[in-house]
Parts: C-alpha cells; structure tokens; sequence
C-alpha cells in the first residue's frame, strides 16, 4: 500500500492533509508530534503543541486550537458539520488550554485557559466559558454550558465547585510546562533526524 503523503516538511512524521480544497494552517511555533493527524479546515496557533497520536479532522467544519493550548496523546478532535436544522457546530480551543490524554472534543467550544480531563467527552454544542474544567473520564452532554472556573465531573458531568487559586495557578502551570516540553520534544527530534 502507499504511505499518504505527507505535506508540511516542518513537521516530519506527522500527516497534514488537505480535504475538500482546505489545507491546515499551523504557527511555525507550534509543535505536532509524529503520529498526529491533521485534516483539512484546521488552525493551530502560535506555541500551541498537538501531541502523539492525536487526529484533528475538519472535515465537514473547521477546528481552531489557540496559542499555546496543548492537545495531549491520543485525543480525538472533530466537529458537526452542517444539517437542515443547524449550521453545524465547529470545534474552537481558546489560548493557553489544556486537553488531556485521550480526550474527545466534538463540535464545542472552549475559551482561555479551559481545561478538559484526561479521557473526558465534551459533546456537539457544549461551551467551557473561561477557567472551567471537564474533570478527568467525564462526559459533558450536548449543548450543556460550565461556567467561568467551574469545575465539573461525572457521566454526565454536572457542577462539583468552582476553582481555587491553588488550582488556577496549577492549570497555568501546566500550560506553560507543555510549551516547554513540547520545545523539548522539537529538539530531540531534530537531532534524531539530522
């Protein structure tokens, strides 16, 4: 079988596709891993970081993931694409967000400095307003909205509190961990390729 191709020399051993005349648009500061997936109507900001294994596919709406927000392993990223009773829903990650490992975002919207667990489902419609949190393994229902700082969890996730400055200052903490790390990563492979 042939490999596909791969069309974005900057980021070897990851696949950046073209679909439907639409071609993802990645910051030359931000880092997709090898293994990542990047399809079509897709944005990636400055810093931001997509991890090993991670597929962004917009295909059927457009996906943006914000400066310095990181897609961790695994994650799955799609969107809903238009229907006779809706315009469909895109998938928008604000700045400085943190998505855990195997999570799936789907056709919702995140502002600065959201945070989804690891393994959590955010679903078609659903918003994390500014500084909220889907907690780890929970499944945010269509259409449902957390609020700024809110904490959420469960299946289906539902209000467990709002956040701290302790935990605050831990979710900024990571984000900035990630654009280090990802750095790291950028130069490992480097190496490993010169």
């Amino acid at each position: 079988m042939e490999e596909l191709p791969v069309t974005d020399d900057r980021f070897p051993g990851a696949t950046i596709l073209e679909f439907d005349g639409k071609y993802p648009q990645i910051a030359d500061s931000a880092f997709i891993a090898p293994g990542a997936r990047i399809i079509g109507d897709v944005t990636i900001g400055p810093e931001a970081s997509v991890w090993y294994n991670c597929v962004l596919r917009g295909d059927i709406h457009r996906i943006e993931v914000g400066a310095r927000s990181n897609v961790q392993d695994g994650s799955v990223f799609h969107v809903e694409g238009p229907r006779p009773d809706t315009d469909g829903e895109p998938t928008v990650i604000g700045e400085d967000c943190v998505i855990g490992h195997m999570a799936v975002v789907h056709g919702c919207q995140l502002a600065n400095r959201a945070f989804v667990g690891m393994g959590a489902v955010a679903m078609d419609g659903a918003r994390i307003a500014e500084g909220g949190m889907l907690g780890a393994g929970a499944l945010l229902s269509p259409n449902k909205k957390i609020g700024p700082g809110e904490i959420w969890i469960g299946r289906p996730a539902k209000y467990y509190k709002t956040q701290d400055e302790a935990q605050i200052a831990k979710i900024k903490f990571q984000t900035e961990r990630y654009c280090k790390l990802a750095q790291r990563h950028l130069a490992e492979l480097r190496g490993a390729t010169s």
